[in-house]
C-alpha cells in the first residue's frame, strides 16, 4: 500500500542524518530483492582452504573468512567484463543472494599511493570497460562499490587530470543508470584520515553523487566503525549545507575491530571486524577489502603483492594479534 506524502516525510525526518535523503537514481530497492548477501564460491580464503586442508590454520580460517560474504574486485585480471559481472551476478541472482562487486580498473588508478598502480589504458578504454560491466548485470539485484580511492587519491594531481577522473567517474554512474536499474552504486569516498569532510563532499558532488546511490568509506583501511560513522554523517553535513541532499553510505569493517593504529599497509596487530550486515550505524556494514589479502609490498605483507592472500596474516587477524 502507498503511504500519503504526509506520513513519508515524517518518516523521513526521523531518520539519521545518514539515512536521510535524496532520492535514489533507482527505483528498485536490491536488498528487497533478494534474501541476504551472496558468499564468493572463489573467494581467495576458500581458494587457500580448499588447497590446504591439513594445514593447522584452515579451520579458522574457513569458520571465520571463507564463509563470510564479501565483495568480489573486478579488473583488468577478470578477462570479458561483462562476461565476468554476468556470471557472478547470475550465481547469486540464483541463489537469491545479493552480490557486491567493485570496480577498480579507473586510468591511472593509485597514482599518487602506487601500491596498486594500474587500471585501463585511458579514459575511453575505461569507459568501455565500465559500460560493459554495468552490461553484465544488467536487470539483476547487486550492490557496486566505483573506484575505491578514486576520489581521494588526488594528493598529486593536477586540476586536469582531476577533471578527467571526476569525468568518468560520472559516465560510469551514467551507464549504471541507463543498464543496471537494479544496482545500488556507492561512489567511493576514502577514509576518516584522509580528507576533510568538507573536501569530500565537495569531490563527490562533482564526480556526479547525485547519480549513485550512495558512498562507501574505510575500503582496505582499519578505522573503527564509530569513527566512519561520525566521518559519513560529517560528510552529508557538507552535502546538505552546500547542496541540499544527503546519501546513505557503506563501511568497510572487514579488518577494523581492532581500529587503527594510523597506518595502512599491511600493520600488524589488526583484527577482523563486524561480519555483513545491514544496518550497524551504516546503511550497510560490508567486507569490501579480503581479510589476509595483502595491501602491497610493506608492512606485515613484505615481499607480497597487492592482493595476495596471505595465510598467516589472515589466520593473526582472526585473533587479532
Amino acid at each position: 500500500m502507498r503511504r500519503s506524502i504526509r506520513t513519508l516525510v515524517a518518516a523521513l525526518s526521523a531518520l539519521p542524518l545518514a539515512l536521510a535523503v535524496a532520492p535514489s537514481a533507482h527505483a528498485a530497492d536490491p536488498t528487497t530483492m533478494t534474501s541476504g548477501f551472496y558468499v564468493d564460491p572463489d573467494s581467495s580464503a576458500r581458494r587457500w582452504v580448499a588447497a590446504n586442508p591439513g594445514d593447522g590454520r584452515a579451520p579458522a580460517i574457513n569458520a571465520s573468512l571463507a564463509n563470510t560474504p564479501m565483495a568480489r574486485w573486478f579488473g583488468a585480471w577478470s578477462g570479458t567484463i561483462g562476461t565476468a559481472t554476468g556470471a557472478y551476478v547470475g550465481a547469486a541472482d540464483h541463489s537469491d543472494k545479493l552480490p557486491v562487486l567493485v570496480a577498480y580498473n579507473i586510468y591511472n588508478r593509485d597514482t599518487c599511493g602506487g601500491h596498486s598502480g594500474g587500471g585501463a589504458a585511458s579514459p575511453s578504454a575505461y569507459a568501455t570497460w565500465i559500460a560493459q560491466f554495468a552490461g553484465g548485470i544488467a536487470g539483476r539485484p547487486a550492490a557496486v562499490i566505483l573506484e575505491p580511492d578514486s576520489l581521494a587519491d588526488y594528493g598529486c594531481m593536477n586540476e586536469a587530470q582531476i577533471r578527467e577522473r571526476q569525468g568518468m567517474i560520472s559516465g560510469a554512474l551514467a551507464e549504471f543508470n541507463r543498464q543496471a536499474p537494479n544496482t545500488w552504486v556507492y561512489l567511493d569516498a576514502g577514509n576518516p584520515g584522509w580528507v576533510s569532510p568538507a573536501a569530500m563532499a565537495q569531490r563527490l558532488h562533482e564526480a556526479g553523487l547525485r547519480q549513485a546511490h550512495g558512498f562507501s568509506l574505510n575500503i582496505s583501511n582499519y578505522f573503527a566503525t564509530a569513527q566512519n560513522t561520525a566521518y559519513g554523517n560529517s560528510v552529508n553535513s557538507e552535502l546538505a549545507a552546500r547542496y541540499g541532499y544527503t546519501k546513505p553510505f557503506v563501511v568497510d569493517t572487514s579488518r577494523n575491530g581492532n581500529g587503527s593504529d594510523g597506518e595502512w599497509c599491511n600493520p600488524s596487530g589488526r583484527r577482523i571486524g563486524t561480519p555483513t550486515q545491514m544496518g550497524g550505524g551504516a546503511e550497510m556494514l560490508l567486507w569490501i577489502k579480503a581479510p589476509g589479502e595483502s595491501d602491497g609490498n610493506c608492512g606485515v605483507g613484505t615481499g607480497s603483492s597487492a592482493g595476495q592472500f596471505l595465510p598467516e596474516v589472515a589466520y593473526k587477524m582472526i585473533y587479532g594479534y
